[in-house]
């Protein structure tokens, strides 16, 4: 029989993930998982009027074909990897999924980041490292992560300025690092976009120091806004200054 190599997805695993699945194995025994697969949900369903998820039944079918497979050495399982950003964001249900669905052995590889301390589990009352529960937590391999140098800093924003087409001089980029550095790397990256029309606007082909120092001055950072607002809070509606409950409680007293 003629041995070729085929790679398809499947959602074995109740949770929406595709597994990439690397098979070499004879061309009868891939038409029947294709004809398990798509008879009850895929092209097939067309013809037959079934439509809906794959069927227990079919599953085990499956996965009975595939463990044969594997200990014949006609197949070979490769995992596949699922990728989670902000996992901090899930409740104490889809935590507790995982844990059931990492311990099949056809799970693929977790990969999950967040930038959470030591915060509230959604769903629960209980505070945790990173919003995880502490056995989840125990079953992974956490990878640190530092903050970036001014050096780093300046060859992300050479980058940036180099896709978004930007010319900037050298006094610019030192001027755009420090405000990389004492701000934020987005924020950095945004002002780009904005000193590059700053540039255009005053009819320049290089974006120059003063392109940028306008563009700091017209859109501020996170910590400059927050700080207005604190000084200013008073002037806004429903204002929630910690001085103002105390005022009123004493004066209703």
């Amino acid at each position: 029989m003629i041995q070729k190599s085929i790679l398809f997805h499947m959602h074995i695993l109740d949770f929406e993930c595709s597994l990439p699945w690397e098979f070499k194995c004879p061309n009868q025994l891939i038409f029947v998982i294709f004809l398990f697969l798509f008879r009850t949900q895929g092209f097939l369903a067309l013809f037959t009027g079934d439509t809906g998820e794959i069927r227990a039944e079919v599953r085990e079918q499956i996965d009975t074909k595939v463990a044969e497979w594997r200990e014949e050495g006609k197949a070979e399982i490769v995992p596949g990897v699922l990728f989670i950003d902000e996992v901090h964001m899930l409740d104490i249900e889809c935590f507790s999924f995982l844990n059931r669905a990492l311990e099949n052995d056809m799970a693929p590889i977790l990969v999950i980041a967040t930038n959470r301390g030591i915060t509230t589990i959604r769903g629960t009352n209980y505070r945790s490292p990173h919003g995880i529960p502490s056995d989840f937590l125990d079953r992974l391999l956490i990878i640190t992560t530092q903050p970036y140098t001014a050096e780093e800093i300046r060859k992300i924003l050479d980058i940036r300025c180099e896709e978004e087409d930007v010319e900037m001089s050298a006094e610019g980029k030192d001027l755009l690092t420090k405000i990389g550095t004492e701000t934020s790397l987005r924020y950095a990256i945004q002002l780009i976009t904005s000193a590059g029309l700053a540039c255009q606007k005053r009819k320049g082909k290089v974006v120059e120091m003063e392109d940028i120092s306008r563009v700091y001055h017209l859109f501020l950072d996170v910590k400059r806004s927050t700080q207005f607002l604190i000084d200013s809070q008073s002037d806004y509606m429903f204002s929630e200054v910690q001085g103002d409950s105390d005022g009123d409680d004493a004066m209703q007293s």
